[in-house]
């Protein structure tokens, strides 16, 4: 491997270990601010990692995640902020639930009709954002914020027994899916079901990965993230490829709530879980944008999450591993602007030597030709 690649390897990896080791760090000085064992909580979350129905709960949870993390990813390689991941997703999976209880076609049908329900409403939404963005100049992030709430209170008109709401005690749903609407998951005995869909999520981030890093479309939205007139000056539609990157990034958080819903819940309810897309923008902030690094820092974040109840039972607040969690998110944005500092300084030094190198060269070839 070259050095170059070496040091682009270095810097990738340098932020989020650093991001990682200063949460762990500040973590323990807050447990030690409350009079508690600093290293007894990771121990214990740890320790969970060996349960086989840990693991289940957590590569299912961590599936969510990654799929919300991808959405958010595609914006940022745009240079868009799609903080509405939540709102899409949250839609999507509502619209999806209330097609599959309305609907009952054949399994190889229902399922490819539910997936498509929710990939085009998150796409309608957010495209929502990219038209307003690319007519109007209206920022996506306060256009995404706004369609949020906007989202919230049209899940609640669809809640309505009068629309398409069913009252199950004091339980607000969809009523459930069709069984030809449900996504079997991967026994694993006494241990669970691992989502069906856990598969989607793998899929997902190939085809991640291959559009951006090998087909011409991947290298313009690239291109258009990194500069506008640069990419213009070569012939890409900078509004063209902000409306698709919103649209992709919709399609793709519409996908987050299938999983658990196709393959558990069979339901969109109260119960249904909320605040993944905005859990999403911290964990492609930890995993840089990057298919792998997005799949670790998913892993991560619901190992954080499915671990810590084991902390209310030995006096310890669970609410330590949400403390994490945003201490995680805060560190990775000093991390990260202090790596690339540190990078930029690298790569001045590396210039400079180079530069008086071929000077010295230069100097020294000139007396040569001098003396003869």
């Amino acid at each position: 491997m070259k050095k170059f690649d070496k040091e682009r390897v270095l810097l990738a990896v340098a932020g989020p270990v650093i991001a990682l080791a200063v949460a762990f760090v500040l973590s323990a000085i807050v447990l030690i601010a409350s009079g508690k064992n600093p290293v007894e909580p990771f121990a214990l979350m740890f320790e969970q990692l060996g349960f086989s129905d840990i693991q289940v709960l957590i590569i299912n949870q961590a599936s969510l995640y990654y799929i919300a993390a991808l959405a958010v990813a595609i914006g940022f390689r745009m240079n868009l902020f799609n903080i509405g991941v939540d709102g899409q997703y949250q839609l999507a999976a509502m619209m999806a639930a209330i097609v599959g209880a309305h609907m009952n076609l054949p399994a190889a049908i229902q399922i490819p009709l539910l997936l498509l329900t929710a990939l085009f409403t998150g796409a309608f939404w957010a495209g929502i954002a990219g038209v307003l963005k690319v007519t109007r100049g209206v920022s996506e992030v306060v256009a995404t914020i706004m369609l949020n709430a906007i989202a919230t209170s049209v899940i609640g008109y669809l809640w309505l027994p009068t629309v398409f709401g069913v009252k199950v005690g004091n339980n607000n749903t969809t009523g459930e899916m069709h069984s030809s609407g449900w996504v079997p998951g991967i026994d694993m005995g006494p241990a669970g079901e691992i989502y069906g869909l856990v598969v989607l999520a793998v899929l997902l981030g190939i085809g991640y990965w291959v559009v951006l890093n090998r087909t011409r479309f991947g290298f313009d939205l690239r291109a258009s993230g990194a500069s506008e007139s640069a990419a213009a000056a070569s012939g890409v539609d900078p509004k063209r490829m902000t409306l698709t990157a919103m649209l992709i990034s919709g399609a793709i958080a519409g996908l987050a709530g299938l999983p658990i819903l196709l393959g558990d819940t069979h339901t969109y309810s109260l119960n249904f879980p909320t605040g993944i897309g905005f859990l999403g923008i911290g964990i492609a902030l930890l995993g840089r944008n990057s298919p792998v690094g997005i799949a670790f820092a998913a892993l991560l974040w619901a190992w954080l999450d499915k671990a810590s109840p084991e902390l209310d039972f030995h006096g310890y607040d669970k609410e330590i591993a949400v403390i994490m969690q945003g201490l995680i998110v805060l560190s990775v944005v000093v991390s990260y602007e202090a790596v690339r500092e540190w990078g930029l300084r690298r790569q001045q030094r590396r210039v400079g030597a180079e530069l008086a190198a071929g000077h010295v060269l230069g100097a020294h070839n000139t007396k040569e030709v001098a003396g003869r």
